[in-house]
């Protein structure tokens, strides 16, 4: 029978409030391009991606083994280790919540473990192999993969359906869509339900609750499915909105070009154990897709931005974990404290959320103060615009009508 402390249940429900944040930090991903195009209703789309996170939980433990058993040593761990290093991935995820971007929950919580054991127990006790094979290596090789397949299968795509009805075309790519998010969201809670697996049972082990290199309780992915799914079901509305709108303007072929992209490499990726950044795979799908079609154009002001998030990320979570490691090092006040901290940061940061309010009613709202950009607009202008375009598209429109002369009286007469 397993025998909880009162710090090891403390580490447990933060890490389930880490997988609920994560949720509704990750519905982005298998959603907002489904959500943008119009396949499906927000609200319905939300809540067939939760249902789907939920059965995703319970198909592997490959990635959960990745954290519980590879990363880290496990001898050198203990509960205050890891709840200081969710404290890191929770208000990480929580900032880039609040401003709209798509970052990695994944690349949190690994960020905050690997700050909290360096702080611990010294950086012998992260093993770096495992950090550059299955973590570093992934983060900067999924996002290109997942691109250039979204971007070759977009031509393809438009290439085949190129002598098609135009409505009919256009209604099997909804439905289309529809079946690669639900892909998607089995592939997410295959990869990040598994994340927060692994630092409960990583905890539990610490703890002496369970047995070395075990794998996880059925009722440790029973509750780590649930938390997601709930997160997943909430809706993270601002990243929905980044992700469908921010980036690139999409419609159905690219959307469903785009998902099928990102899921192969998921679940690729789950089977093989790589600790996986969905929030990577999609994001980079999507510019690819984006770019695929004729005419189409990447905000780069908007993916800069999130480029800055996604090598933050890392080093900001391990920083915070760093922190709230060394405060809890002071023992059960210390503990107290940065609980403390993280429930008042967290109520501050959802009451600065509050001044605009972002859901399913105006998800799909265009960001009107986001810049074209110099290179999208230099893009724009060099590339053909898709057939069927609108009448401000003929050159034309662009040349301004001649200005009237005003003729005034003149008392000399000049010789032409």
């Amino acid at each position: 029978m397993e025998s909880f402390s009162l710090i090891l249940a403390i580490v447990v429900v933060t890490a389930l409030a880490f997988d609920f944040t994560n949720g509704f930090h990750d519905t982005a991903n298998a959603m907002a391009t489904t959500i943008s195009t119009g396949a499906m209703r927000p609200k319905v789309a939300v809540a067939m991606s939760a249902v789907l996170n939920l059965v995703g939980a319970f198909l592997s433990v490959e990635v959960a083994n990745t954290i519980s058993k590879g990363l880290v040593d496990e001898a050198g761990i203990r509960p205050e280790v890891i709840f200081a290093a969710l404290v890191g991935a929770i208000l990480w995820n929580l900032v880039t919540w609040l401003v709209g971007l798509p970052s990695s929950s994944s690349h949190a919580l690994m960020g905050g473990l690997i700050g909290a054991t360096i702080a611990s127990a010294g950086v012998g006790a992260v093993h770096g192999d495992v950090l550059v094979t299955k973590v570093l290596i992934p983060a900067i090789a999924a996002p290109l993969v997942a691109g250039v397949a979204a971007l070759l299968a977009t031509r393809l795509t438009y290439s085949l359906g190129k002598k098609a009805d135009g409505k009919a075309s256009e209604k099997g790519y909804r439905a289309g869509q529809i079946a690669s998010a639900g892909l998607v969201s089995l592939a997410h809670g295959t990869n990040d339900a598994q994340k927060t697996m692994g630092v409960i049972t990583l905890a539990l082990v610490a703890g002496g609750a369970v047995a070395p290199d075990s794998d996880p309780p059925t009722w440790v992915i029973l509750s780590a499915g649930l938390a997601i799914a709930l997160g997943t079901y909430l809706g993270g509305w601002r990243i929905i909105r980044t992700m469908g709108k921010g980036l690139t303007d999409l419609r159905p072929q690219q959307g469903f070009a785009a998902q099928t992209s990102a899921a192969t490499v998921i679940l690729a990726s789950s089977h093989i154990g790589f600790s996986l950044s969905t929030t990577h795979s999609v994001s980079g799908s999507v510019m690819g897709a984006g770019l695929g079609r004729k005419g189409g154009v990447v905000r780069w002001s908007t993916a800069t931005r999130m480029f800055v998030a996604w090598g933050l990320t890392l080093p900001a979570a391990a920083l915070v974990g760093a922190l709230a490691e060394y405060v809890t090092g002071f023992g059960s006040w210390g503990t107290a404290v940065v609980a403390v901290f993280l429930v008042a940061s967290s109520a501050a940061i959802w009451k600065l959320s509050r001044r605009e309010v972002v859901d399913h009613t105006n998800v799909n709202d265009a960001d009107e103060a986001e810049p074209a950009g110099v290179v999208t607009t230099a893009m724009a202008a060099v590339t053909p615009p898709p057939a069927g375009g609108t009448a401000t598209d003929e050159p034309s429109a662009t040349i301004p009508a001649p200005a009237p002369v005003e003729r005034r009286p003149s008392t000399t007469t000049t010789p032409v």
